[in-house]
């Protein structure tokens, strides 16, 4: 790994502009837990069937437990070496993005400034009306469920994008900006087959830059990686992440 480290951190150094996408293999180091509970179910259903406008619509309050469980297991989680290692390649380049399929919010804890978030954040919770949108990190959910709208009195909804929902347009259009600036493009701990995220990483490749995937397990990306390591973000970035500052010095 030494060598495939040594040419991206390279890479990096001499990149004006960089992007890094990352999946649930960043997060699963934190002891992020999965989506769903033991057997695959929660409380005897599809965690699909819970995370849709549909089933908030039928049932808030059940909604919100879910994902009051789903909060309560996050947070003891806290960002490894794999996180901090990408708020040090971001603070070491002139313009880095780090695009994210992850809710919970590690990256910014650990550092990163410009984050672009896919699929929202667990900690978020904002009025389906507009009124109100804001992040209270591991705060307690007010009783009884689900939390209402100060303003309108409707309940608020957790701030992720549900099943059958569009990704925000704002944070694709970032996203997608980024893979086809980027020089180096880092596709980090995700199997690459949800759309339209696992094509970010194809626009990069389209606009001449080096894809690097870092994996433990071969991906639907790893043909189109220029490198490809076969470890573990919190191993593999790190060691990136101290040639690239010893490089930039």
């Amino acid at each position: 790994m030494d060598e495939a480290a040594t040419r991206v951190a390279e890479a990096l150094a001499r990149a004006r502009s960089a992007a890094a996408l990352t999946g649930a293999g960043v997060s699963a180091e934190s002891g992020v837990p999965t989506f769903r509970g033991a057997g695959g179910l929660w409380e005897g259903r599809r965690p699909e069937e819970l995370a849709s406008p549909d089933a908030f619509a039928a049932d808030p309050e059940l909604v919100w437990r879910f994902y009051d469980w789903r909060r309560t297991r996050l947070a003891a989680a806290r960002p490894n070496p794999g996180h901090r290692a990408l708020a040090s390649i971001e603070a070491a380049i002139r313009e880095f993005t780090l695009v994210t399929q992850n809710v919970d919010g590690l990256h910014r804890e650990a550092g990163s400034r410009r984050v672009v978030e896919l699929h929202g954040d667990i900690w978020r919770v904002r009025c389906p009306q507009g009124c109100v949108d804001e992040i209270d990190r591991r705060a307690p959910l007010p009783r009884p469920l689900p939390p209402r709208c100060p303003r309108c009195g409707d309940p608020l909804r957790p701030g992720v994008v549900w099943f059958g929902e569009a990704l925000p347009a704002a944070a694709l259009t970032e996203a997608e900006r980024a893979a086809r600036t980027a020089e180096v493009f880092l596709v980090v701990g995700t199997s690459g087959v949800v759309e339209p995220a696992a094509s970010l990483a194809r626009i990069a490749a389209g606009h001449g830059a080096l894809v690097v995937e870092i994996n433990p397990e071969v991906t639907a990306l790893t043909d189109i990686a220029a490198v490809s390591l076969r470890a573990a973000a919190g191993s593999a970035l790190p060691a990136i992440a101290e040639r690239v500052a010893g490089a930039t010095r």
